[in-house]
């Protein structure tokens, strides 16, 4: 059986650092020999969550879309810029929506019993660690198993070639390492 891994960002703006790392551990679960979908948020544009609206015009029809992926999905890689000690607005949103049950749905559907490997890259010193906690907090607090090891990469703009590629070849291992690792445990999960 295939392993499905749905790989994303937190990060909306065009040229983030963690669209670029996203898109790097994608790879590795790829190597892994994981089907890998990568989005990008942006594509998928949603209003802040708001219950009254959802009961005036239903489930969102972008949220039904990133739903049916994550429903797909066995796990998830996500990278998370830290906005203010946490993760970003935009994450916390598409979370919100993707919570909603959507006709013929059990609760919480497109997070039960999934995996997550996730991961961080800022300007700072931290590498947006400080935002990693409160999110392990949010998705295992839905239904979500978080993989132990994690990432946040300092400096980014000194982190990542202009291609996108990461300078440091200790650290594509490691991402890598971690992207084997939720394939594997994907694997096991299913069968």
């Amino acid at each position: 059986m295939t392993v499905k891994i749905l790989a994303f960002s937190g990060s909306l703006r065009k040229d983030s650092y963690n669209k670029k790392l996203a898109k790097i551990v994608a790879a590795g679960a790829e190597k892994a020999g994981a089907e890998v979908t990568y989005i990008d948020l942006k594509d998928y544009p949603l209003p802040l969550f708001n219950e009254d609206d959802e009961a005036a015009n239903g489930i969102h029809e972008n949220a039904l879309k990133l739903k049916a992926l994550m429903n797909e999905a066995d796990g998830f890689i996500i990278t998370s810029p830290e906005y203010n000690g946490s993760y970003s607005g935009a994450l916390k949103n598409i979370v919100d929506w993707a919570s909603r049950q959507a006709d013929g749905e059990g609760m919480l559907q497109s997070f039960k019993g999934k995996y997550a490997a996730i991961f961080s890259t800022s300007p700072g010193a931290f590498g947006g660690l400080r935002g990693l906690a409160p999110l392990r907090l949010l998705l295992s607090g839905i239904g979500t198993t978080i993989l132990s090891d994690q990432v946040a990469i300092p400096k980014a703009g000194d982190a990542f070639n202009e291609d996108g590629t990461l300078v440091s070849e200790k650290r594509l291992a490691t991402l890598e390492r971690i992207a084997g690792q939720l394939v594997d445990t994907c694997q096991k999960m299913k069968g």
